[in-house]
Protein backbone atom coordinates (compact mmCIF):
# COMPACT_ATOMS: atom_id res chain seq x y z
CA UNK A 1 0.00 0.00 0.00
CA UNK A 2 1.25 3.51 -0.79
CA UNK A 3 -0.44 6.52 1.60
CA UNK A 4 -0.55 9.73 -0.04
CA UNK A 5 0.71 11.29 3.71
CA UNK A 6 2.12 10.00 6.71
CA UNK A 7 1.80 12.38 9.82
CA UNK A 8 4.64 11.77 12.03
CA UNK A 9 3.56 12.91 15.07
CA UNK A 10 0.17 12.86 16.51
CA UNK A 11 -0.14 16.30 18.73
CA UNK A 12 -1.78 19.07 17.70
CA UNK A 13 -0.19 19.58 14.46
CA UNK A 14 0.15 15.99 13.38
CA UNK A 15 -3.70 15.84 14.29
CA UNK A 16 -4.73 18.93 12.29
CA UNK A 17 -2.86 17.92 9.63
CA UNK A 18 -4.49 14.53 9.64
CA UNK A 19 -8.11 16.25 9.85
CA UNK A 20 -7.37 17.96 6.89
CA UNK A 21 -5.32 15.62 4.71
CA UNK A 22 -8.12 12.87 5.33
CA UNK A 23 -11.33 15.32 4.65
CA UNK A 24 -9.60 15.60 1.28
CA UNK A 25 -9.89 12.14 0.88
CA UNK A 26 -5.80 11.70 0.76
CA UNK A 27 -5.14 8.48 2.11
CA UNK A 28 -3.48 9.27 5.27
CA UNK A 29 -1.40 7.90 8.25
CA UNK A 30 -0.25 8.80 11.25
CA UNK A 31 3.22 7.10 13.33
CA UNK A 32 2.83 7.95 16.86
CA UNK A 33 5.34 6.97 19.28
CA UNK A 34 3.21 6.96 22.44
CA UNK A 35 -0.44 8.37 22.74
CA UNK A 36 -1.42 11.40 20.53
CA UNK A 37 -2.05 14.55 21.86
CA UNK A 38 1.97 15.60 22.48
CA UNK A 39 2.77 17.78 25.06
CA UNK A 40 -0.68 18.99 25.10
CA UNK A 41 -2.11 16.05 27.34
CA UNK A 42 0.14 17.48 29.77
CA UNK A 43 -1.58 21.05 30.36
CA UNK A 44 -4.52 21.34 33.05
CA UNK A 45 -5.99 23.81 30.98
CA UNK A 46 -5.46 25.71 27.93
CA UNK A 47 -7.01 28.93 28.48
CA UNK A 48 -6.08 30.79 25.29
CA UNK A 49 -7.49 28.36 22.65
CA UNK A 50 -10.21 29.29 20.52
CA UNK A 51 -13.71 28.46 21.19
CA UNK A 52 -13.56 27.07 24.69
CA UNK A 53 -14.65 30.04 27.18
CA UNK A 54 -12.94 28.82 30.57
CA UNK A 55 -10.76 26.74 28.61
CA UNK A 56 -10.25 23.32 27.84
CA UNK A 57 -8.58 20.68 29.46
CA UNK A 58 -5.63 19.92 27.08
CA UNK A 59 -6.24 15.34 27.09
CA UNK A 60 -9.60 16.63 26.66
CA UNK A 61 -9.02 18.33 23.55
CA UNK A 62 -6.58 15.77 22.72
CA UNK A 63 -9.10 12.90 22.16
CA UNK A 64 -11.14 15.34 20.56
CA UNK A 65 -9.07 16.21 17.75
CA UNK A 66 -8.06 12.45 17.26
CA UNK A 67 -11.80 11.14 17.00
CA UNK A 68 -12.13 13.99 14.40
CA UNK A 69 -9.04 12.91 12.55
CA UNK A 70 -9.78 8.90 12.96
CA UNK A 71 -14.05 10.14 11.98
CA UNK A 72 -12.51 11.14 8.56
CA UNK A 73 -10.66 7.90 7.50
CA UNK A 74 -7.07 9.23 8.54
CA UNK A 75 -5.23 5.56 10.25
CA UNK A 76 -3.20 6.64 13.71
CA UNK A 77 -0.83 3.48 14.58
CA UNK A 78 1.91 3.39 17.17
CA UNK A 79 5.70 2.87 16.39
CA UNK A 80 8.76 5.05 16.51
CA UNK A 81 9.80 6.47 13.21
CA UNK A 82 14.02 5.99 12.68
CA UNK A 83 14.58 6.95 9.47
CA UNK A 84 12.88 8.63 6.07
CA UNK A 85 14.38 7.25 2.90
CA UNK A 86 13.69 9.66 0.16
CA UNK A 87 12.94 9.67 -3.55
CA UNK A 88 9.83 10.40 -5.92
CA UNK A 89 8.61 7.41 -3.66
CA UNK A 90 9.32 8.11 -0.15
CA UNK A 91 9.82 5.11 2.62
CA UNK A 92 9.55 5.54 6.35
CA UNK A 93 11.12 3.79 8.28
CA UNK A 94 9.74 2.57 11.74
CA UNK A 95 11.06 0.09 14.58
CA UNK A 96 8.46 -2.58 13.31
CA UNK A 97 8.01 -2.07 9.50
CA UNK A 98 8.23 0.45 6.86
CA UNK A 99 5.41 2.11 5.24
CA UNK A 100 5.41 3.85 1.65
CA UNK A 101 3.97 7.40 0.94
CA UNK A 102 3.78 10.05 -1.68
CA UNK A 103 4.91 13.24 1.07
CA UNK A 104 5.74 12.91 4.49
CA UNK A 105 4.58 15.40 7.14
CA UNK A 106 6.91 15.63 10.06
CA UNK A 107 4.70 16.91 12.90
CA UNK A 108 7.21 14.83 15.69
CA UNK A 109 7.45 17.83 18.36
CA UNK A 110 10.24 18.52 21.10
CA UNK A 111 11.02 17.09 24.76
CA UNK A 112 11.75 18.64 27.60
CA UNK A 113 15.41 19.80 28.13
CA UNK A 114 17.03 18.50 30.95
CA UNK A 115 19.29 20.34 33.30
CA UNK A 116 22.16 17.83 33.07
CA UNK A 117 23.77 17.97 37.01
CA UNK A 118 23.96 15.34 39.85
CA UNK A 119 21.37 13.70 40.50
CA UNK A 120 18.72 14.43 38.07
CA UNK A 121 18.69 11.05 36.04
CA UNK A 122 19.46 9.09 39.35
CA UNK A 123 16.15 10.88 40.68
CA UNK A 124 14.27 10.65 37.22
CA UNK A 125 10.80 9.22 38.84
CA UNK A 126 11.91 9.55 42.38
CA UNK A 127 11.45 13.22 42.76
CA UNK A 128 12.29 14.64 39.53
CA UNK A 129 9.69 15.14 37.40
CA UNK A 130 9.14 16.93 34.00
CA UNK A 131 5.49 16.58 34.19
CA UNK A 132 2.97 18.35 36.64
CA UNK A 133 -0.37 17.56 35.38
CA UNK A 134 1.31 13.68 35.58
CA UNK A 135 3.46 13.90 39.38
CA UNK A 136 1.85 16.97 41.10
CA UNK A 137 -0.55 15.00 42.96
CA UNK A 138 2.47 13.15 44.86
CA UNK A 139 3.33 16.03 46.12
CA UNK A 140 0.82 16.87 48.86
CA UNK A 141 1.66 18.94 51.30
CA UNK A 142 5.58 18.50 50.45
CA UNK A 143 8.26 20.86 49.21
CA UNK A 144 8.62 21.04 45.68
CA UNK A 145 10.93 23.22 43.47
CA UNK A 146 10.17 24.27 40.41
CA UNK A 147 13.05 25.57 37.57
CA UNK A 148 12.49 27.67 35.18
CA UNK A 149 11.15 31.25 34.80
CA UNK A 150 8.87 30.87 31.42
CA UNK A 151 5.41 30.55 30.99
CA UNK A 152 5.79 26.58 31.29
CA UNK A 153 7.49 27.37 34.12
CA UNK A 154 5.26 29.74 35.91
CA UNK A 155 1.62 28.17 34.86
CA UNK A 156 3.03 24.67 35.93
CA UNK A 157 4.33 26.05 39.98
CA UNK A 158 0.51 27.25 40.11
CA UNK A 159 -0.78 24.31 39.16
CA UNK A 160 1.62 22.37 41.47
CA UNK A 161 0.81 24.77 44.70
CA UNK A 162 -2.81 23.55 44.50
CA UNK A 163 -0.86 20.49 46.09
CA UNK A 164 2.42 21.08 47.52
CA UNK A 165 2.52 22.77 50.72
CA UNK A 166 5.20 25.01 49.47
CA UNK A 167 6.65 25.83 45.63
CA UNK A 168 9.86 27.60 45.34
CA UNK A 169 10.22 28.32 41.56
CA UNK A 170 14.68 28.98 40.78
CA UNK A 171 15.57 31.00 37.41
CA UNK A 172 18.70 32.01 36.44
CA UNK A 173 18.18 35.44 35.48
CA UNK A 174 17.08 38.21 37.54
CA UNK A 175 13.19 38.52 36.29
CA UNK A 176 10.80 35.80 34.75
CA UNK A 177 9.84 35.47 31.04
CA UNK A 178 6.50 34.19 31.50
CA UNK A 179 3.65 36.28 30.12
CA UNK A 180 3.08 39.11 32.65
CA UNK A 181 -0.95 37.45 33.03
CA UNK A 182 1.00 34.42 34.62
CA UNK A 183 3.14 36.21 36.86
CA UNK A 184 -0.08 37.88 38.20
CA UNK A 185 -1.97 34.46 38.92
CA UNK A 186 1.26 33.51 40.43
CA UNK A 187 1.36 36.34 42.96
CA UNK A 188 -1.89 35.48 44.36
CA UNK A 189 -0.50 31.75 45.67
CA UNK A 190 0.80 32.65 48.77
CA UNK A 191 2.75 29.25 48.88
CA UNK A 192 4.89 30.66 45.75
CA UNK A 193 7.97 32.21 46.07
CA UNK A 194 10.96 32.93 43.62
CA UNK A 195 14.55 32.46 43.55
CA UNK A 196 16.51 34.63 41.03
CA UNK A 197 19.96 34.65 39.42
CA UNK A 198 20.45 31.60 40.62
CA UNK A 199 20.39 27.43 38.94
CA UNK A 200 20.07 23.95 40.72
CA UNK A 201 23.54 22.30 41.01
CA UNK A 202 22.76 19.03 42.38
CA UNK A 203 20.50 16.90 43.47
CA UNK A 204 20.89 14.64 46.77
CA UNK A 205 18.39 12.11 48.71
CA UNK A 206 18.17 8.05 49.47
CA UNK A 207 15.40 6.52 47.93
CA UNK A 208 13.83 9.97 46.61
CA UNK A 209 14.98 13.44 46.81
CA UNK A 210 15.64 15.03 50.27
CA UNK A 211 17.69 17.96 49.17
CA UNK A 212 18.45 20.65 46.28
CA UNK A 213 22.11 22.50 46.11
CA UNK A 214 21.21 26.23 43.81
CA UNK A 215 24.09 28.69 43.47
CA UNK A 216 24.14 31.92 42.83
CA UNK A 217 25.12 32.95 39.16
CA UNK A 218 26.20 36.26 39.92
CA UNK A 219 27.74 35.59 43.63
CA UNK A 220 28.67 32.51 43.12
CA UNK A 221 26.96 31.59 47.10
CA UNK A 222 25.70 28.32 47.31
CA UNK A 223 23.15 26.87 49.84
CA UNK A 224 21.16 24.08 50.32
CA UNK A 225 17.04 23.71 50.24
CA UNK A 226 14.78 20.94 51.74
CA UNK A 227 12.61 19.49 49.08
CA UNK A 228 11.17 16.58 47.93
CA UNK A 229 10.42 16.83 44.46
CA UNK A 230 11.88 18.66 41.60
CA UNK A 231 10.01 19.90 37.87
CA UNK A 232 12.03 21.16 35.53
CA UNK A 233 10.96 23.41 32.92
CA UNK A 234 14.19 24.88 31.13
CA UNK A 235 13.08 24.73 27.42
CA UNK A 236 12.63 22.41 24.45
CA UNK A 237 14.31 19.99 22.24
CA UNK A 238 13.13 19.38 18.29
CA UNK A 239 12.67 15.61 17.88
CA UNK A 240 14.78 15.60 14.82
CA UNK A 241 17.49 13.09 15.59
CA UNK A 242 16.09 10.40 13.09
CA UNK A 243 16.46 13.02 9.81
CA UNK A 244 18.94 13.49 7.04
CA UNK A 245 18.54 15.42 4.23
CA UNK A 246 16.22 18.05 5.50
CA UNK A 247 17.65 21.76 6.64
CA UNK A 248 17.99 22.31 10.59
CA UNK A 249 18.71 25.49 12.25
CA UNK A 250 21.79 25.82 14.77
CA UNK A 251 19.44 24.08 17.80
CA UNK A 252 18.45 21.26 15.12
CA UNK A 253 14.55 22.75 14.51
CA UNK A 254 13.28 22.28 10.85
CA UNK A 255 13.64 25.29 8.87
CA UNK A 256 10.37 25.55 6.50
CA UNK A 257 8.39 28.48 4.60
CA UNK A 258 5.30 29.78 5.63
CA UNK A 259 3.59 26.99 3.63
CA UNK A 260 5.70 24.36 5.75
CA UNK A 261 7.69 23.05 2.67
CA UNK A 262 11.30 21.67 4.11
CA UNK A 263 14.24 21.59 1.94
CA UNK A 264 13.38 18.15 0.88
CA UNK A 265 10.66 18.18 -1.80
CA UNK A 266 7.85 16.19 -0.90
CA UNK A 267 8.31 16.77 3.23
CA UNK A 268 6.67 19.23 5.04
CA UNK A 269 7.07 20.24 8.89
CA UNK A 270 4.77 21.55 11.35
CA UNK A 271 4.10 22.78 14.92
CA UNK A 272 7.12 22.52 18.06
CA UNK A 273 9.53 20.81 15.19
CA UNK A 274 9.90 23.84 12.84
CA UNK A 275 12.03 27.35 13.55
CA UNK A 276 9.25 29.60 14.39
CA UNK A 277 8.35 32.37 17.07
CA UNK A 278 5.46 30.82 18.70
CA UNK A 279 5.14 27.22 19.92
CA UNK A 280 1.16 27.32 20.95
CA UNK A 281 -1.73 24.64 20.85
CA UNK A 282 -3.28 27.23 18.54
CA UNK A 283 -0.04 27.18 16.36
CA UNK A 284 0.51 23.89 15.96
CA UNK A 285 -2.75 23.44 14.60
CA UNK A 286 -2.53 25.88 11.97
CA UNK A 287 0.79 24.56 11.09
CA UNK A 288 -0.92 21.46 10.38
CA UNK A 289 -3.40 22.77 8.08
CA UNK A 290 -1.23 24.28 5.99
CA UNK A 291 1.02 20.99 6.20
CA UNK A 292 -1.89 18.96 4.54
CA UNK A 293 -2.93 21.59 2.12
CA UNK A 294 1.01 21.76 0.79
CA UNK A 295 0.78 18.18 0.72
CA UNK A 296 -2.22 18.13 -1.09
CA UNK A 297 -1.00 20.05 -3.60
CA UNK A 298 2.67 18.51 -4.24
CA UNK A 299 0.66 15.39 -4.69
CA UNK A 300 -1.49 17.07 -7.62
CA UNK A 301 1.78 17.90 -9.14
CA UNK A 302 3.13 14.38 -9.02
Amino acid sequence: MIYDVIIIGGGPAGLSAAIYASRARLKTLIIEKTGCGGQMTTTDLLENYPGFNGGINGFELAVKLEKQARDFGAEIIYDEVGAIEQGLSKKVITANSAYETKTVIIAAGTYAKKMNIPGESEFMGRGVSFCAVCDAPFYRDKNVLVVGGGDSAIEEAAYISKFAKNVTVVHRRDKLRAAKILQERMKLHPNISVIYDSVPKEIFGSDSVEKVTITNVKTNESKGLIIDGVFVFTGLIPNTLFLSGVALDKTGYIITDEDMNTSSTGIFACGDIRKKQLRQVVTAASDGAQAAVSAQRCIENL
